[in-house]
């Protein structure tokens, strides 16, 4: 099993609740978001975990793809945290390949497959049950300081 490293979690936990507080994902002072709390990986990356209630289906038994979508871009911004970047989506390709289900827990994780500032490609999957079930690939700017 992968290991959290302190100094790259305390940054990615500083960099989230500073510049993203109230996001629908993972900002932690928003009472109606998910919720997520994303963990730096070893090798750079991040992943979080998220129990697929029912209430966010699209399809009797599966998870909606807007949802999926939203834990993909969600994953790969907290991997950029991890690293001390603070970035938007500027692009973001997604590939479903097997039904997200419903009732039970799935894995999003994400890292950085090339970085040259501004510009950061990065990708994301979701993992349920062993299985890749969606797949994405992003581009990110850096935001200019606020």
């Amino acid at each position: 099993m992968p290991v959290t490293t302190k100094l790259s979690q305390d940054a990615l936990e500083q960099t989230r609740q500073t510049a993203h507080p109230l996001c629908i994902v993972c900002g932690q002072a928003n009472g109606n978001g998910l919720g997520l709390r994303f963990l730096r990986r070893d090798a750079g990356g991040v992943e979080a975990t998220f129990e697929c209630d029912p209430r966010f289906q699209g399809y009797e038994g599966m998870l909606h793809g807007g949802i999926i979508s939203c834990l993909l871009d969600g994953a790969m911004t907290n991997c950029l945290f991890a690293h001390g970047i603070v970035a938007v989506t500027a692009e973001m390709k997604v590939r479903f390949t097997q039904p997200v289900e419903v009732g039970a827990t799935l894995v999003a994780q994400a890292h950085i497959t090339r970085s040259q500032a501004p510009l950061h490609l990065v990708e994301a999957q979701i993992v349920q049950d062993g299985q890749v079930k969606a797949k994405a690939t992003g581009k990110f700017m850096e935001r200019p300081p606020s």
